[in-house]
């Protein structure tokens, strides 16, 4: 490749023509400047978008004494770069967007005192009551567990000494000895002890 050729000349680290200009290059806008404007300078806050047309030299006289907060006070400088950590964009806190809203609909559609089961409108405010929740067993009850306590006749948030006050009564009831030898009531009674052993070794008593 010959030295002076302009595909050569293209790949220099310093060309040998000052390529900023350009023949349809506008004029510097900086008062009395008759050179190429070459590069564009912002015009400031609240003109984003737009920009002037200098050369090189008065666009770097330009740059070093541009301050796009000129003219603000400092708490607006510090408003504006709080608000610059969200993009400008309008943040809520955690669950309050529309929670105003919210609470007025509520109070202005729902009764006094209505049924709120699932606690939507206390959230926001409402006057809403909660259903009463059932009563929780404590513990887990299997069908075999809940069928020995059928078989007591004792419910299933009896406490130990229920059951074995009712186990007592229960063997006393229908035990042979207590009905003069009769023996009709053996199965009923072996339907108890059954059960009460069950309830015993699963924790119940």
């Amino acid at each position: 490749m010959k030295l002076d050729s302009p595909i050569f000349d293209r790949i220099r680290i310093k060309s040998d023509r000052d390529r900023r200009l350009k023949a349809d290059c506008p004029m510097c806008e900086w008062a009395g400047c008759d050179k190429p404007a070459t590069h564009r300078a912002p015009k400031g806050r609240a003109q984003e978008g737009r920009f002037w047309r200098y050369c090189f030299d008065h666009v770097r006289e330009y740059n070093q004494s541009y301050n796009y907060f000129a003219g603000m006070g400092d708490d607006a400088v510090s408003a504006y770069q709080k608000d610059a950590l969200t993009g400008h964009r309008p943040t809520w806190k955690m669950g309050m967007r529309g929670a105003s809203a919210r609470r007025n609909a509520a109070r202005e559609h729902a009764p006094e005192g209505f049924a709120d089961p699932f606690g939507m409108f206390s959230e926001v405010g409402g006057t809403g009551r909660p259903n009463p929740e059932p009563p929780r067993e404590s513990r887990m009850i299997r069908n075999a567990e809940r069928r020995a306590l059928e078989s007591l006749g004792v419910e299933a948030s009896a406490t130990p000494e229920e059951i074995k006050a009712r186990f007592k009564q229960l063997v006393k009831k229908y035990h042979p000895d207590a009905n003069g030898g009769d023996i009709s009531t053996e199965d009923r009674l072996r339907d108890v002890i059954q059960a009460y052993n069950h309830l015993k070794n699963a924790g119940f008593c």
